[in-house]
């Protein structure tokens, strides 16, 4: 632990590039957050003195397409309405840095209500976080990718050295600051990351985040696997077991993909909701569905349960649904708080789990199941337009699943 010093960082992330930020450690507590992804330089010495974090003795390029100076990138929220805004676009400054160009960009069930005003925020945010790419540009100690590969990238950024990377817990890794991700300013993720939907974006760590894409996946359904189809992977996967039922409340996206996986790993599954295109998506992917509110009330007995609504009916119908030593995955996130039944959960010994994807981690497993042909995100579905078309699309109602074609 370093007690006493200042940390200085310099930024080179979309719109902020060369910015500065200092922050006192000297109250003792813990700096492991020191480093943050985006910095080339790093000084931690009681006079300042800069040393560099990679050098790089320069980027390999994509022919004919070096990176702009400025760029165009989708900001929403805070009181307005969608709009471009010409901004800096990002550079290689470190040897493990690379840059993309997003391919397709998906709407994570979070980003409709803070897009729609519904969600309190100071200012506009700059809009998007699972999405395809392609590789542009790659700093000269990148080993696993060149220019012209296809990839998607992880909405949280992590650098894969750390002791929580190396331990499976990539979503708080420790070389940045805590919630670290594109395009969730308002969630706590940090501007400097900017969002995907935009020309150009920055990989900070790229053979740790970047992940080459599944030959022949459909750019517009892979686009949710940064986020969304990992959250309904951790629902199910890690937790099914032979003989297993479950039962999912819906809401948005995450539902389904909660509903595709255990289609694909073969758990009976009832899904609750009251959206009809959804019932009928769920239905399509072998589900029984039930058209009603849940209200709190206990819907039967199943070994796993998933709220993926932010009701607190919905997390109250979930946990009662669960049957003795089963366990529910509340997906949904609750800005209003909710209460739990805590006595009867301990009573039955029901397990409860809530938090974000572990999106990095859980790609591997991910990618089995779309090569075995097991999970097939298609099925799911999404409204597409053109990114031209996209501040005006995003004012209207918007799908279970929104996806923005950027080229």
């Amino acid at each position: 632990m370093i007690v006493g010093t200042k940390v200085i960082r310099k930024t080179g992330a979309a719109g902020l590039a060369g910015h500065q930020t200092t922050s006192d450690t000297s109250d003792g507590r813990s700096t492991r957050r020191a480093v943050l992804a985006a910095a080339p330089v790093l000084a931690i010495a009681a006079g300042g003195a800069a040393a560099p974090l990679v050098k790089s003795t320069g980027p390999r390029q994509a022919r004919n397409k070096p990176p702009a100076r400025t760029m165009r990138a989708l900001f929403a929220g805070g009181g307005g309405p969608p709009h471009f805004r010409a901004i800096a676009a990002p550079r290689i400054e470190g040897g493990v840095e690379a840059i993309v160009r997003p391919l397709t960009v998906a709407l994570c069930d979070l980003d409709v209500p803070y897009i729609a005003n519904l969600l309190p925020m100071e200012r506009p945010y700059a809009v998007g976080h699972e999405f395809t790419a392609e590789v542009v540009e790659v700093g000269d100690a990148v080993r696993t990718l060149k220019p012209g590969d296809r990839v998607t990238v992880p909405f949280q950024i992590s650098c894969g050295t750390c002791s929580h990377c190396h331990s499976a817990r990539s979503l708080d890794c420790t070389s940045v600051e805590p919630l670290s991700t594109y395009g969730l300013e308002p969630f706590g993720g940090g501007a400097i990351w900017g969002g995907a939907i935009a020309d150009l974006v920055k990989v900070p760590f790229a053979d740790a985040m970047a992940m080459k894409l599944p030959e022949g996946i459909d750019l517009v359904a892979a686009a949710a696997l940064s986020d969304n189809i990992a959250d309904g992977y951790r629902c199910i996967a890690p937790h099914a077991l032979p003989g297993d039922e479950a039962l999912v409340i819906g809401s948005a996206s995450v539902g389904l993909y909660a509903v595709a996986f255990a289609s694909a790993l073969a758990v009976p599954c009832t899904y609750i909701d009251t959206n009809a295109a959804r019932l009928k998506i769920a239905e399509q992917l072998g589900a029984k569905t039930v058209a009603t509110t849940p209200d709190g009330r206990s819907f039967g007995e199943f070994a796993l349960t998933v709220s993926a609504n932010s009701t607190p009916g919905g997390l109250q119908s979930a946990i009662r649904s669960t049957t003795g030593g089963g366990i529910c995955q509340a997906a949904g996130i609750h800005f209003r708080g909710a209460e739990l039944p805590l006595l009867e959960m301990y009573k039955r010994g029901v397990r409860f789990t809530t938090g974000r994807a572990n999106v990095r981690d859980d790609l591997p497993a991910i990618f089995d199941l779309i090569r075995q042909g097991r999970f097939r995100p298609k099925d799911i579905g999404a409204s597409v337009f053109k990114i031209d078309d996209a501040p005006e699309a995003l004012k209207g109602g918007l799908s279970y699943k929104s996806v923005i074609q950027m080229l």
